[in-house]
């Protein structure tokens, strides 16, 4: 890897995290391990010979580890180390920053991308349980004022139980478009208490899209 040869923390920190794909490849991994197959779908823009280079300076630098699932799964996959962890803050973060830039890609958002940025642009001040369905993955979105947690796995009793696709929930989380809109469209559908969802969303920030 190429080095800026420059000790202050910043510039060390990009020296192993700051080649092109390494950040995305980190966030990919945030929410758990993948499958080298899994990460390559979701990172399309990605060669496979650039991936597998990242994911191997990753390793070298204890940002990454690989291992080998348990019997009967028994696949290799990739997942952060707790150092490589320590890197969900600065994601976060950054994320929130960049959400000001204007989007120039039509590409849709990823379910990453979408689960960290509603940690990201969170605004503090809800309360409640809800259940994300984001196309076939499920999450719990679970807040108190100040933080807002959102993990694999469905939630108990929840408030309401939200699916769609990741595009037609960030334009709706993040870029103004009606909740309504969107559920008469039938892009989105909601079980339980509609106000719920809607008070969530009074409490996220909005992007510059």
């Amino acid at each position: 890897m190429r080095s800026y040869q420059d000790p202050c923390g910043v510039a060390r920190a990009l020296d192993l995290v700051g080649e092109r794909w390494a950040l995305l490849v980190v966030r990919e991994l945030m929410l758990g391990p993948k499958r080298f197959t899994d990460l390559h779908r979701d990172l399309p823009g990605s060669s496979q010979n650039v991936l597998s280079q990242r994911l191997r300076e990753l390793e070298e630098a204890g940002v990454v580890r690989r291992r080998t699932l348990a019997p009967p799964v028994a696949v290799r996959v990739y997942e952060l180390t707790e150092w490589g962890r320590g890197l969900e803050p600065v994601l976060l973060h950054l994320g929130r920053w960049g959400s000001q830039a204007p989007i120039t890609t039509a590409n849709q958002v990823g379910v990453t991308s979408l689960v960290l940025a509603l940690r990201a642009m969170y605004v503090p001040g809800f309360e409640g349980s809800l259940e994300l369905h984001v196309g076939e993955q499920v999450f719990r979105v679970t807040a108190s004022v100040e933080v807002l947690e959102v993990t694999r796995g469905t939630a108990e009793r929840p408030q309401a139980v939200l699916k769609g696709e990741p595009g037609a929930l960030a334009s709706v989380f993040f870029q103004g478009r009606e909740l309504g809109a969107a559920i008469a469209a039938g892009e989105l559908e909601v079980e339980g208490d509609p106000a719920a969802v809607s008070r969530l969303i009074d409490h996220l920030a909005r992007s510059a899209a």
